[in-house]
């Protein structure tokens, strides 16, 4: 089993930034997909960015390609997400989550099998 505990959420206004943190524990050996997505309300749940441990390749979403940037530290079990440049439409809740192997698209949150509880961001104009 593994554990993915978010913090780092918070309302900021558009153009500053935030940086959120997910600790993982558990069973997590060897490489693993690690992301973050978001959900704002009314919308469905979708790929934010995700880095691949073994390689530490990454993939973005193209709405926040160049603004936002995730990265991982293996030392302290954490993963982050450093998103600067904040628009109004970034606000959502934000998940962690992590699986060892990804058979589809990264971004399809279904490929995905272990979760965080999440923690809002809120990016007001």
């Amino acid at each position: 089993q593994v554990q993915l505990v978010e913090s780092g959420g918070g309302s900021v206004q558009a153009g500053r930034s935030l940086r959120l943190s997910c600790e993982y524990s558990g069973n997590i050996y060897g490489a693993y997909w690690m992301g973050w997505f978001r959900q704002a309300p009314g919308k469905e749940r979708e790929g934010v960015a995700v880095i691949y441990t073994g390689s530490r390749f990454t993939y973005y979403a193209d709405s926040v390609k160049g603004r936002f940037a995730i990265s991982q530290d293996n030392d302290k079990h954490t993963l982050y997400l450093q998103m600067n440049s904040l628009k109004p439409e970034d606000t959502a809740m934000y998940y962690c989550a992590a699986s060892p192997a990804i058979p589809g698209r990264w971004s399809d949150p279904t490929m995905f099998r272990y979760w965080g509880q999440g923690t809002q961001v809120t990016v007001s104009s």
